[in-house]
């Protein structure tokens, strides 16, 4: 089987890989970004993507990370999620996202809870009521981050490192015009060869090494046609951490394929992070889901989106006000 990284093949979720100097027709249609801002601001984007038709066999997930209290832009994200599981007829699922150690707070889990129920949001399967794709607690899921970590050890895709984020800015001092985020320099990778005798206890952070110059294109059911290139929008992203436990990407792909997750709806931040997701499905053999992502919610009293980083006013907080769920 042909590999999709080589000549820009379409797999699923609208997925579109292109090698420098190739040209290869995108889903739907060949608008640039650009073009789709203009679509959308002229009220000629196409409709929102509907997914009635999955009725049945649609999985959806909510994933709160217990770090902090849910603000009123979580509420917003997951009612969506909600809303479209609930609308296709089909499965919500609650997945507790807790592999930060040093962040998470046995307050905060059981807050997560209390503040979507308040919000009136239900699920089907989740750590409260069970399900046939369990556990629902990623910090009891280890075994199988640490599967697919070694399989892409063995195939050469990934390779420790141990560079600091403040050698790593030194270096590469042009950040991503994306998220902002700097870009990992491809000076700091090691030779490509593959390192079987190494495992992730070693202390230090593995990244995926990703195809410099090749553009991954996307439809997202929301926002349409996305496309992001490796090694100018983002570089080698961290697939486990040097405390023992697999960083983001790793674990939310690893969790929505084994939990047959059939749509991912996030926010609109996580953009680029759908790009490097589907270069770990492709890398992995796996199908990709589909994506919606939510627009941001924004904060009035300082203009930037809701964030626990920003100190957003928590669900908790306008409940114990006497306010009416932010929904």
């Amino acid at each position: 089987m042909q590999n999709p990284l080589d000549k820009g093949i379409r797999v699923h979720s609208w997925l579109t890989i292109e090698s420098p100097g190739i040209i290869t027709q995108v889903s739907l249609d060949s608008r640039t970004n650009a073009e789709f801002v203009e679509s959308r601001e002229k009220g000629t984007m196409p409709r929102e993507t509907d997914n009635s038709e999955q009725s049945g066999r649609y999985r959806g997930r909510i994933a709160p990370t217990p770090s902090g209290r849910l603000h009123p832009g979580h509420a917003s994200t997951f009612r969506r999620a909600w809303k479209r599981a609930r609308t296709a007829g089909g499965t919500l699922v609650y997945r507790l996202e807790d592999i930060d150690p040093a962040r998470n707070r046995e307050e905060y889990i059981e807050g997560a809870v209390e503040d979507l129920r308040w919000c009136g949001l239900d699920w089907d399967e989740g750590p409260d009521c069970g399900g046939g794709y369990g556990p629902y607690e990623q910090s009891k899921r280890k075994a199988l981050y640490q599967s697919a970590f070694a399989k892409l050890r063995d195939l050469g895709r990934i390779y420790p490192s141990p560079h600091s984020r403040k050698a790593i800015r030194a270096a590469q001092p042009v950040p991503s015009p994306v998220d902002g985020d700097p870009i990992f320099p491809p000076a700091m990778r090691p030779p490509n060869t593959t390192v079987r005798s190494l495992t992730p206890e070693t202390g230090v952070n593995w990244r995926f090494r990703v195809p410099d110059g090749r553009t991954i294109r996307f439809i997202d059911n929301r926002l349409g046609e996305q496309a992001f290139m490796a090694g100018r929008d983002f570089g080698d992203f961290i697939v486990w951490k040097r405390d023992n436990w697999p960083a983001y990407e790793l674990a939310v792909v690893v969790d929505d394929n084994a939990m047959e997750i059939t749509e991912v709806v996030r926010g609109e931040d996580l953009l680029v992070s759908t790009a490097r997701q589907l270069l770990l499905y492709e890398a992995l053999g796996w199908t990709a889901p589909d994506w919606y992502h939510c627009e941001l919610v924004i904060d009035p009293s300082t203009g930037h989106r809701m964030s626990k980083t920003n100190k957003s006013i928590s669900l908790k907080a306008l409940r114990e006000a006497g306010k009416k769920a932010p929904i």
